[in-house]
């Protein structure tokens, strides 16, 4: 009995579950077009925007190549999974979220690019009863993305600076 007495008095100390939404999402970033000086893009700030949404399952950023030491740090920092890619990393990204569309433990298939190369991705998750999201930047965020997901965030370059070390987006 003084076992369980023990158990519920632990039960105080765990952290309540924030009342945020309850899909699980896989969030695929496309590095190379997306993490750029010129956006100053935040993945903070994505990440708590999501997490009003429901909640990050999966969260990969996919590097070309030439990705510095410190910008993959500060993506492991962050709390994603870098994805190193030679050459050209939309093949990758779109075999990735292929698998994220066929696992039925996501919901929600987030893409956080600007390219219109993924729209028939996007088009084959909705035709398998996912939710779509993207997540983009101005200038040249494809309209065609933008129109063919069930939701579109569009992020203002500089609103709020990635805390990247010196030299590295």
């Amino acid at each position: 009995m003084r076992n369980l007495e023990k158990i519920g008095s632990f039960k105080e100390y765990l952290p309540i579950r924030r009342s945020s939404g309850s899909k699980k999402v896989a969030l695929l970033v496309d590095g190379p077009n997306m993490l750029r000086k010129e956006f100053g893009l935040n993945l903070d700030l994505v990440k708590e925007m999501i997490d009003e949404y429901g909640k990050i399952k999966v969260g990969k950023v996919f590097l070309n190549q030439y990705a510095s030491d410190k910008l993959i740090e500060a993506i492991v920092n962050q709390g994603f999974s870098p994805i190193i890619v030679a050459g050209d990393i939309d093949v990758q990204m779109a075999v990735e979220a292929f698998e994220a569309i066929h696992n039925p433990h996501i919901d929600v298939i987030a893409l956080m690019t600007r390219n219109t190369d993924f729209l028939p991705l996007i088009n084959s998750a909705k035709e398998k009863g996912k939710e779509t999201m993207v997540i983009g930047a101005e200038p040249g965020f494809s309209i065609a993305l933008k129109n063919s997901a069930d939701n579109t965030i569009v992020l203002k370059p500089h609103s709020q600076k990635i805390n990247y070390p010196q030299g590295t987006v």
